[in-house]
């Protein structure tokens, strides 16, 4: 049982902002001051992308473990209307896929980088090595 009325859960969820969260915001301040410059959120691509590289011909999604089904401890399922939750985050997890692939064939290169690294300090560091690495291939 859900600890709020359905229309304050409504209203606490109308709240949640897909931009300008602050994973995607300590990303790009990192990519910034080793000198990568973006775009943000460019709506003209598939899943408008939080951060393109236009240069690189890269896109990177900063994912919330929640919303978009990482195998993470964050990622866990709520214990009410887990069948509501399990359809969304597949329904999620698909329209993921669709554009990754619709992305990779107009030749853009993608990278996925979760939540979960970005709050961990050690995994944050490993993660944008990965990131820079990758973009500079």
């Amino acid at each position: 049982m859900d600890i709020y009325s359905s229309r304050k859960r409504s209203f606490i969820m109308s709240k949640i902002s897909g931009k300008e969260t602050k994973p995607e915001i300590k990303v790009r301040k990192y990519l910034f001051a080793l000198g990568f410059r973006y775009r943000k959120n460019v709506s003209t691509l598939p899943g408008k992308p939080d951060i393109v590289l236009p240069k690189y011909k890269t896109v990177i999604f900063i994912n919330g473990c929640f919303w978009h089904g990482h195998d993470c401890k964050a990622a866990k399922l709520p214990t009410t209307r887990t069948e509501f939750w399990s359809d969304k985050i597949s329904a999620n997890r698909e329209r993921d896929n669709r554009t990754y692939q619709t992305l990779e064939a107009i030749g853009w290169k993608i990278l996925v980088v979760w939540q979960c690294a970005i709050r961990n300090k050690q995994l944050f560091e490993a993660e944008m090595e990965r990131v820079v690495l990758f973009l500079k291939q």
